[in-house]
């Protein structure tokens, strides 16, 4: 079976790479042929030039469609993979029109996969991994309270003024400033207009103390569900977020200000060109590395104690592999193209797998993309 690999953007390089280094049978499919082999390198690929329909026209049942595209194209490309019987991948969150087709997708027998890059991907596996492991522990009670975290995000390696600099798409960025979000903080049901109105201070599991901004980013709840959370357990806090740089909100706030203006169809076109005012100040130059940090947390209490603490902590950096954004990102979709190619994850429209066996093979694939990626105890 072949794998389509349909973009060569900033974060596609290392997952592509991999493929390519496996032996797996790949078409690289890109609007630019000359820019997708800058992307590979001395490596022999099948490029063609991307259409929809030259796309259709190539798939055969069982292919695997991967969708390293900007999200307004994911649901275009699973529509052709699931008319042909081939599977579908992408990094990007499920969308309703996503998740409609997991009728359809299960009677074909294909699987529609989604949320396997960084955030959302690993950051679910970390997920699902702490909750089996509570779930097996002796400290386990329905009664404990129960508070989950998890902060993802990308930022400088070398911090600059603005605090930030851009290893995906600004506009895609801003957009994401403009979306309201939901969680859970001390039992309330928690929802912010903007961002930036909920920014909080944060202190990271690492080997070496870090503090940084953090902020809820879209709807958390769908994800107690998710990660298999009992509907019994008392949940205290329940928080998906985004983490930057200590000073970014400060250093941010004429942005914020500009974007408040951004009204109607005009303020689209006006967040776009924010969007490129802020790329050319603000994009890492040539071999500038980036860097990423992912912590994830449970925690259990019982008459106000903590009797069950574990975190994930993940902090990688730009090397002579690619970005930090785009190993960590392309590499987990690398990784679901070959699991659904063995069959291992099942007709329907999925996130990224509970499965203890996937879970645990996928996060030692990423530890070895990261300066740091531990798993702690800190009640030990």
């Amino acid at each position: 079976m072949t794998i389509h690999w349909c973009g060569t953007g900033l974060s596609s390089g290392p997952g592509l790479r991999r493929l390519l280094d496996t032996g797996a049978k790949v078409v690289v499919w890109n609007i630019s042929q000359s820019e997708a082999q800058v992307l590979l390198g001395d490596r022999p690929a099948d490029l063609r030039i991307f259409t929809p329909d030259a796309l259709a026209a190539a798939l055969q049942a069982g292919d695997v469609v991967v969708s390293m595209l900007p999200p307004d194209h994911h649901l275009t490309l699973a529509r052709i993979a699931l008319a042909a019987r081939a599977h579908f991948v992408c990094s990007s969150y499920i969308s309703p029109e996503m998740q409609a087709l997991d009728g359809p997708a299960r009677e074909a027998g294909v699987a529609l996969v989604n949320e396997v890059g960084l955030d959302p991907g690993i950051d679910h596996l970390m997920a699902h991994d702490l909750v089996a492991d509570y779930r097996a522990s002796a400290a386990y009670d329905v009664r404990n309270e129960i508070s989950f975290t998890s902060y993802c995000g990308g930022v400088p390696k070398r911090p600059n003024a603005f605090r930030y600099k851009f290893s995906w798409s600004p506009l895609g960025v801003l957009r994401a400033l403009r979306a309201p979000s939901r969680s859970i903080r001390h039992y309330t049901d928690l929802r912010v207009a903007r961002p930036w109105e909920a920014v909080s201070h944060y202190e990271a599991p690492l080997p070496v103390p870090e503090s940084f901004e953090v902020y809820p980013n879209r709807d958390s709840l769908p994800f107690v569900a998710e990660y298999r959370f009992d509907p019994a357990w008392r949940l205290r806090d329940f928080v998906r977020g985004t983490i930057r740089l200590k000073g970014w909100a400060e250093a941010w706030a004429p942005v914020f200000a500009e974007i408040e203006q951004m009204e109607g169809p005009a303020g689209e076109a006006a967040l776009a060109a924010l969007a490129e005012r802020l790329w050319h100040g603000n994009a890492y130059a040539e071999g500038e590395p980036d860097r990423v940090v992912l912590f994830v947390t449970l925690v259990a209490r019982r008459d106000g104690h903590d009797v069950w603490h574990k975190s994930w902590a993940l902090d990688a950096s730009g090397d002579a592999r690619g970005s930090a954004m785009a190993r960590l990102v392309s590499g987990p979709v690398s990784l679901a193209a070959e699991a659904v190619l063995a069959r291992e994850i099942p007709a329907g429209v999925h996130a990224a797998p509970h499965d203890p066996k996937l879970v645990a093979r996928w996060l030692a694939a990423v530890g070895h993309q990261a300066e740091v990626m531990i798993k702690a105890d800190a009640l030990t």
